[in-house]
C-alpha cells in the first residue's frame, strides 16, 4: 500500500472552515484532523506552498480557532471524474503552545466522536 508518510494520526470529520489568503476567502470542509494539520475539501485547492489563514470551531461548538497553515499537498479535481476527494493538505504553522493544547483537544474530541460511531 506504500508507505504512510505521516506523524500524527488523522481522523475523519466534517467541520465547516473559513480559508483566507490574501484577498481570497474560501468556505469549505476539514474532512480529516490531526495535531499538525488538515485536509480541506476543495474542488479548486490552492497552490502548494500557499500560506493561509484558517478559522473553524471543534466540535464541542465551544471556542472559534484561529491558526495559520501551509499548503504542502493538493489532490486535484481530474477531468476523468475518479478522484471522488478532491482538495489540500494544510500544515499548521506558527502554533503558540495554548494553540497547540487547543487543537490536541480538537483531535481528542475527534477521535472519540469517530470512535463512539464506530461502536454503534
Amino acid at each position: 500500500m506504500g508507505d504512510e508518510r505521516r506523524e500524527h494520526e488523522r481522523f475523519p470529520t466534517e467541520l465547516s472552515v473559513d480559508v483566507k489568503t490574501g484577498e481570497n476567502f474560501l468556505f469549505a470542509y476539514i474532512t480529516n484532523i490531526s495535531e499538525m494539520g488538515i485536509f480541506v475539501r476543495s474542488d479548486d485547492p490552492l497552490p502548494i506552498g500557499t500560506e493561509v489563514s484558517l478559522s473553524f470551531t471543534g466540535p464541542d461548538g465551544a471556542r472559534n480557532v484561529k491558526v495559520d497553515g501551509t499548503v504542502v499537498w493538493i489532490n486535484p479535481v481530474r477531468p476523468t471524474g475518479d478522484n471522488p476527494n478532491p482538495g489540500m493538505g494544510v500544515r499548521f504553522a506558527g502554533l503558540t503552545p495554548e494553540l497547540r493544547e487547543r487543537l490536541v483537544e480538537i483531535v481528542r474530541a475527534v477521535a472519540y466522536l469517530h470512535e463512539q460511531n464506530d461502536e454503534s
